[in-house]
């Protein structure tokens, strides 16, 4: 069962990721299904202390993130998604996912700054051809946001990769 835990989690990560790729939201839906399959994987571990210390860093991750959306560092469908992803991972790994979700967050901030300067730098028939869903809005301004759900997703995937036992 933690298994088929892991496997749905991930995909639903990367629905997630390439989602805010495309359009910088991330629905409630898919968090919310994170959040029940950390609840599931807690309540599977039959291990009272390490569920509590799970929950507690969930909440912790969740008032933090909460902080940062509410002064405009973050987005809400970002912060939602750490808390919810802190609860598949699991406070063992909790740590580790915060930092490979940092590394992860500063290759894509790079990663958008030098596609944004290259944009400037290629010539016009270099340029990519918009799709039928992008407005003009949204190709005239290109947004200087990062998707940062992508960098969520990708940490919560690699750890659940590794998958090191949640409760030792």
């Amino acid at each position: 069962m933690q298994t088929a835990i892991l496997i749905v989690g991930m995909g639903i990560l990367a629905v997630i990721a390439y989602g805010d790729v495309r359009t910088r939201r991330i629905p409630n839906v898919l968090t919310l299904a994170i959040a029940i399959l950390g609840l599931l994987r807690i309540i599977l571990i039959y291990d009272p202390v390490a569920a509590g210390h799970t929950l507690a860093a969930g909440a912790a991750i969740f008032v933090a993130a909460f902080l940062l959306f509410w002064y405009g560092a973050i987005g809400g469908g970002d912060a939602k998604l750490v808390a919810a992803t802190a609860l598949l991972v699991g406070y063992h790994d909790l740590f580790s996912f915060l930092f490979l979700m940092s590394v992860c967050g500063g290759a894509l901030a790079l990663a958008m700054l030098a596609r944004d300067t290259l944009r400037l730098w290629l010539p016009a028939r270099w340029a990519r051809t918009p799709l039928a869903t992008e407005t003009a809005e949204c190709l005239a301004a290109p947004a200087p946001t990062v998707p940062y759900g992508v960098a969520v997703a990708t940490a919560g995937v690699v750890m659940l990769i590794l998958n090191v036992p949640f409760a030792e």
